[in-house]
């Protein structure tokens, strides 16, 4: 399989981008937007609410996504107000169910800056949501972070804003939090994408028993540039120091908000996720990805992850270390697009008016015979 250039729009199949000439558009008059916004950027500038040190962040699709984040309203039981929650919102709308991108254990939507904009030139409807507690939603109020608290925010997300069978799509962590979810909430995933998943490992394990104390002295260390600086050369077989030292600043900026050390102390001492019973629970058709050069889970555990679910199938990429998603956009978001369209036949497609748009017009697409 051939790579793709991130500046050439993503083919899939017979399919042709929205912004083909081949294409014939319709423009219909919307009273509002699709999604609403909460603190969203104007053309150019950043969401207010993320914190200054972006604006030092050098990589062009960082700054590209950080500047779509916007806050949803997600009302949960266990807070009295509704969360406002950081995600990325599709521009475009079609029949086949959406692709929804989950995040690393305390990391944000921004991971996907090179594969989302690929998605989109696939013609994919694609958010990129933050799971609680970590990411850029407001957590003024702090509400409880444990696994169980994070599912049902996912899962009210999803009632509330995306409302179809979702193509779910974890790496990392986030394949735990995938499965977690797939297994308690069927109805709400149709496919499953796992991308080096870490999901045999039990929760925190020891680290629950640690004093408060020590437990802020730990997490106070996750945000520490040495510390992310080091990750991200484990994490990725092959990168420019001056590319490592940028992407540290990409992983570390959601962690310079006021709540974000409460949040992970909370999720860390109330044990965090441990799927390893809920793997073979998973009934949904699962791709697997993974580095071929992982360093940080061994992707040897990618044919125990294959044998262990029902229907699975099993992509490892060559030259790749920890994260796919960010070190070959080209390759995974082939792969997803892919298995996003398998056995989908319905082409319509609607493009939603851009927040950075001075009107609230929505662009249908219809495909030419």
């Amino acid at each position: 399989m051939g790579a793709l250039s991130l500046r050439q729009p993503l083919m899939v199949g017979n399919r042709v981008p929205f912004s083909s000439k081949n294409s014939m558009h319709v423009r219909i008059s919307c009273g509002g937007r699709v999604g609403g916004v909460n603190g969203a950027a104007m053309d150019g500038e950043f969401p207010s609410f993320l914190p200054k040190e972006v604006n030092e962040i050098k990589d062009p699709f960082a700054r590209n996504l950080a500047q779509r984040i916007q806050r949803l309203p997600v009302k949960v039981g266990f807070s009295e107000n509704c969360i406002m929650s950081s995600c990325v919102t599709p521009r475009i709308q079609c029949g086949s169910n959406p692709v929804v991108l989950l995040h690393c254990f305390d990391s944000s939507c921004l991971e996907w800056r090179c594969t989302y904009p690929l998605l989109e030139d696939a013609a994919l409807e694609t958010w990129a949501v933050d799971i609680l507690g970590w990411g850029f939603s407001d957590l003024e109020t702090l509400p409880p972070c444990n696994a169980a608290s994070k599912r049902y925010h996912l899962y009210q997300l999803w009632r509330t804003h995306i409302k179809r069978p979702m193509i779910l799509v974890g790496p990392s962590l986030g394949a735990a939090v995938a499965i977690d979810f797939a297994a308690n909430f069927p109805e709400a995933v149709d496919k499953l994408i796992l991308i080096s998943a870490s999901v045999y490992v039990e929760g925190t394990g020891l680290l629950t028993k640690l004093p408060k104390f020590l437990a802020y002295a730990g997490v106070s260390l996750l945000k520490s540039i040495p510390l992310r600086l080091y990750a991200n050369l484990l994490a990725f077989d092959d990168i420019p120091l001056s590319t490592c030292y940028d992407w540290t600043n990409v992983g570390r900026l959601h962690c310079l908000l006021p709540w974000w050390k409460d949040a992970t102390v909370n999720y860390m001492l109330s044990g965090g996720y441990n799927v390893v019973n809920q793997i073979k629970q998973v009934k949904q058709k699962t791709l697997i990805i993974w580095g071929a050069c992982d360093n940080i889970v061994n992707s040897k555990l990618a044919m125990r992850l294959q044998d262990d679910l029902p229907d699975a199938v099993f992509h490892q990429l060559p030259d790749c270390g920890h994260l796919p998603h960010v070190e070959k956009p080209e390759l995974v978001a082939k792969l997803i697009a892919d298995f996003a369209r398998s056995g989908s036949s319905n082409e319509e497609l609607v493009v939603l008016g851009s927040v950075k748009e001075k009107n609230n017009n929505i662009l249908v697409y219809i495909p030419s015979k």
